[in-house]
């Protein structure tokens, strides 16, 4: 192949080259061929492919690729990386990377992973150009609000440490909390899944393909004083990018999921209007077979898993969680409940406001933080103050059906309360307790609009049963949390693990109602 042919290659990490072409590349070489698909590809398929920047590969190296995995580069492009190894990503696109040594797991470090558990299935991770999900976290500044939205890039994702709890927490588990923004989701779940033991670099073996679109920070970046177009332009051109690869061709999406940091209904923008809210992402003709992980689901919508708002312990390890359980077990609680939030005069009749107005009247026994004076913002202690000091703690919707709140109630081992079925009961099945009464209380909220008083329901339980009732709370802890280890935890399911099985028994139940795509478009 002439080197003006050569320099036009486009490569992220370019595979299935021949025998008889790769004998001809100039010396530039390509990284990222398995023994295995290394012949597969025709000189004519060879021509189409695409050049960023084609990293080098030893004759010697060559020879002595595995059947399975990623080309071993030579000794001296080797040494050039940034992490030794680093798979599955060109070296331009690599150095635009803010976490190099975060984001992209180490050849090494990937085979040293554990084979076992993944009988689900093997995932492979796209690697997508930057402007979709790395330069949307880089460019923290133009999100809105912008005030502090940089420091979420903290610590792979987690943010600040929160060192106001230092003196409050357990010296030995103060390490564990961050203030972790709770629309973050996107940047930890992509984390994640490129360190998975169940990820594969051979996207012909993945039994399902996730697509790392951080489209909860593109649409935070667009949500005020932008038009619709402006909203809809990165959605549009991510499916349009997706639809080029091979993979998806395959199934029409079917076996493609996506991890969405913010509510669905974000994206799901019905109108045209400049005045209407969010992008229509998930109304794309693209994306209608793609299953979807998000913090708050359509309850209509079976592609849809809901998972929990991440809160702001992510522990190291086992050890972590016990002690943590221990900590919310034997707290002394001096309040029945708790309401975090406050009223909304520009609503009439405002449920919160009621639910406020009654732990007001009820200060001997309701503790309340009120969130109108930023008591709830990142680096208050407040909240978790709050929690920790009652045995209940009031969940009305948020400005969606869901809230992190209620995560943060749970983990501070206080009962939940709810009034809407579809803040918990509805959308965080495989996170919460099959039996709702098991571990929190529902009550009417037309009763309580009708004057039923919040002190004399939860009064009505007795210590034992708050004490049951707690311990089911505590018990379900580690999976409604995010570990801090790209990982995960040793023996312990955490709340991205469980995500994780969702997804794959989603796919195989989408599978069995025959909406798999044309397997034979290859």
């Amino acid at each position: 192949m002439p080197n003006k042919r050569h320099g036009s290659l486009l490569n992220k990490g370019v595979s299935n080259i021949s025998s008889k072409t790769h004998s001809i590349l100039p010396n530039k070489g390509v990284s990222n061929l398995s023994s295995a698909t290394h012949g597969s590809l025709s000189n004519k398929r060879h021509g189409s492919l695409l050049n960023k920047g084609v990293s080098s590969i030893s004759s010697k190296t060559h020879r002595s690729l595995p059947k399975k995995g990623v080309s071993n580069v030579s000794s001296k492009s080797h040494g050039s990386l940034p992490i030794e190894g680093v798979s599955n990503i060109s070296s331009e696109t690599y150095s635009s990377l803010p976490n190099k040594g975060v984001l992209n797991i180490a050849l090494e470090s990937y085979r040293s992973l554990p084979n076992e558990g993944c009988d689900s299935g093997r995932i492979y991770v796209y690697d997508l150009p930057p402007m979709f999900n790395y330069d949307l976290m880089n460019n923290c500044n133009q999100l809105e609000p912008p005030d502090n939205e940089c420091d979420r890039n903290l610590n792979k994702g987690l943010g600040p440490v929160a060192r106001e709890f230092a003196g409050m927490l357990p010296e030995s588990i103060f390490p564990a909390f961050y203030w972790t923004d709770m629309y973050w989701g996107e940047v930890l779940f992509h984390n994640r899944m490129l360190n998975h033991k169940c990820r594969t670099l051979e996207p012909e073996s993945a039994t399902a393909f996730y697509i790392p679109f951080y489209a909860a920070l593109d649409v935070r970046k667009h949500l005020f004083n932008h038009t619709v177009r402006e909203r809809d332009m990165l959605p549009e051109m991510l499916t349009d990018w997706v639809q080029e690869q091979k993979w998806w061709k395959r199934s029409i999406g079917s076996d493609h999921f996506i991890m969405l940091g913010r509510i669905t209904w974000d994206f799901r923008r019905e109108g045209d209007n400049d005045a209407d809210w969010g992008n229509r992402f998930l109304h794309m003709p693209a994306m209608r077979n793609v299953i979807r992980v998000s913090v708050e689901r359509s309850i209509w919508d079976d592609l849809e898993i809901a998972v929990p708002y991440p809160t702001i312990f992510h522990p190291r390890s086992e050890s972590d969680i016990i002690e943590w359980q221990e900590f919310a077990r034997s707290r002394r609680r001096n309040h029945l409940f708790a309401f975090v939030g406050s009223s909304r005069s520009s609503i009439k009749n405002d449920f919160r406001g009621i639910l406020q107005k009654q732990c007001l009247d009820e200060s001997t026994v309701c503790r309340h933080v009120n969130c109108g004076w930023k008591n709830c913002s990142d680096g208050k202690t407040a909240v978790m103050e709050a929690f920790l000091d009652s045995d209940f703690c009031l969940q009305p919707r948020g400005d969606a059906f869901t809230r992190r709140l209620v995560f943060d109630c749970m983990l501070a081992g206080s009962i939940p309360v709810f009034f809407w079925r579809r803040t918990a009961y509805m959308q965080y099945e495989l996170f919460m307790p099959i039996e709702p009464e098991d571990y929190s209380v529902f009550i009417r909220r037309d009763d309580v609009r009708n004057g039923t008083g919040i002190r004399t329901v939860l009064e009505r339980y007795g210590r034992k049963d708050v004490k049951r009732m707690r311990e089911k709370v505590i018990e379900y802890i580690p999976r409604f949390v995010y570990a801090k280890s790209n990982q995960g935890l040793e023996k312990t399911r955490d709340a991205f693990d469980i995500a994780l099985d969702g997804v794959l028994t989603k796919y195989k139940a989408h599978m069995e109602k025959g909406r798999i795509g044309n397997w034979n478009e290859i």
